[in-house]
């Protein structure tokens, strides 16, 4: 009953405010998934006026007001827009770190790092973290996008790495941290500069008390603290000084975390809202899953997508660099690493650790227009996560890490219209997600009927 009243109000509403300049959308016909968790939305509405959501509801209880443009989304699933949380703006699945940093490092700016971005949107990544890029580029690249000048995700950065002493060759995005003094003043330095989150590796190598100054400047900031766990003592330093969120399913050939890992895990996580909210988790599996497969397979790595944005000679030299998957020093150790993944994910998804979907995207042959549904595709078929789970983790669950679940993350009225549809049942087939077929980020179109929308957009394909 309170809907059927509702609605009427809600047109009133609209039909008032048709006429004030913006542009009016209808998203009409779709299966919504909302990124609530809730049940989905059949033959679903969504209205959007400028950027925002303002109604959405069935073609049975929300007719689409005079003024509205519509879109069709029969046939479709229609979601929120995907974030990815560890991509890497500065890399572009060259296999050759040691040359690309010296080789690229003048051209991140101008064609590196928006080439990444406008992939990443087309993928469907309405929303990205990036972790780990030079500041001054990490903050260019963030105010354009927003300004409208570059066309990708929002991003959220972390600019440079902070440890105890920068790899040789790679000070232009490590910084090293020699007092609490200077880990205070780093953290400071990064937080004027716009950046959203502080990035810690190598922390068991790093003095307790300076880690710790890391993560307390950065909350004292309202900053999250993001930490590299590829190492046992990377999770346990973590653990004690209060970082927010791990990266990635490390301890290379390990079968399975330790048993005090994960008591301290599960200790953390009991805690929830009184340490300051749940422990977050990114895993980055699907690299590492899937390479095995790739190097027999590797026709994928052909989708043209990866070069939009980049010269010609970037992308032949990419091409060149991964012409033989199989002998890539990065991956050597992978064949091995497989078969602990699976264990180690269910160990942190049962330690109460919320799991967010994230790539490390960039890293040899993971490009950014495939990474994404590659890693949502490997928990649901490969991990047997609930699909609903996934996709959450992917909307929901980043948004309020984040701290703009208010804006972000879901479809419901008053939120930014970040949406995305592809043809056919993507709760049955995860993979449909390879093939976004409508892109919307903050109500302007991106993509539509598997096509970008050129004009809105600011980079396009290489000549050759």
């Amino acid at each position: 009953m309170r809907i059927k009243i509702l609605f009427p109000l809600i047109l009133m509403l609209l039909m008032t405010s048709a006429s004030s300049g913006e542009e009016l959308k209808a998203f009409v016909g779709g299966m919504l998934v909302d990124g609530t968790g809730g049940k989905v939305i059949h033959d679903s509405v969504i209205l959007v006026k400028g950027e925002r959501i303002v109604a959405v509801g069935t073609e049975k209880e929300l007719p689409v007001p005079e003024g509205y443009q519509t879109i069709s989304t029969e046939g479709m699933t229609v979601l929120p827009g995907l974030w990815d949380m560890h991509v890497h703006l500065m890399i572009n699945g060259h296999s050759d770190y040691k040359y690309w940093d010296k080789a690229y490092i003048n051209k991140l700016g101008n064609e590196i790092m928006p080439a990444s971005a406008e992939q990443l949107l087309l993928a469907g990544v309405t929303s990205a973290r990036d972790l780990g890029a030079p500041l001054k580029e990490s903050q260019q690249i963030k105010e354009a996008i927003n300004n409208g000048e570059l066309s990708g995700p929002r991003m959220f950065m972390s600019g440079p790495f902070l440890q105890h002493k920068p790899y040789p060759g790679k000070e232009a995005f490590r910084w090293g941290i020699s007092s609490e003094r200077d880990a205070r003043n780093k953290v400071r330095k990064l937080k004027d500069a716009g950046m959203d989150v502080v990035k810690l590796i190598d922390h068991d190598v790093m003095s307790l008390s300076h880690a710790k100054a890391v993560v307390d400047e950065a909350h004292k900031l309202g900053m999250k603290v993001v930490g590299h766990s590829h190492k046992p003592d990377e999770i346990r330093v973590g653990l004690k000084i209060g970082v927010d969120n791990f990266e990635h399913t490390g301890l290379t050939t390990a079968p399975e975390y330790p048993d005090d890992i994960m008591t301290m895990l599960k200790e953390r996580t009991a805690k929830g809202r009184i340490s300051g909210g749940p422990l977050f988790w990114t895993p980055t599996v699907e690299g590492l899953w899937n390479y095995e497969y790739v190097r027999e397979n590797s026709e994928e790595l052909d989708n043209r997508c990866w070069t939009r944005g980049l010269s010609k000679e970037t992308v032949d030299d990419i091409k060149q660099s991964i012409l033989h998957p199989e002998r890539l020093s990065y991956m050597q150790l992978t064949p091995k690493r497989k078969p602990t993944l699976k264990k180690k994910f269910n160990q942190l998804r049962n330690s109460g650790a919320i799991l967010l979907v994230g790539t490390d995207s960039g890293i040899p042959m993971k490009f950014h227009c495939q990474s994404t549904w590659h890693e949502l595709q490997v928990w649901v078929d490969e991990f047997n996560v609930p699909v609903m789970e996934a996709i959450q983790a992917a909307t929901y669950w980043p948004a309020k890490f984040m701290g703009v679940e208010q804006d972000l993350g879901t479809v419901v009225p008053g939120k930014y219209a970040d949406i995305i549809a592809v043809k056919g049942d993507a709760l049955k087939y995860i993979n449909l997600l390879q093939h976004v077929d409508l892109v919307v980020k903050g109500g302007t179109i991106y993509k539509e009927k598997g096509m970008p929308k050129e004009e809105n957009l600011t980079l396009k394909y290489p000549d050759a």
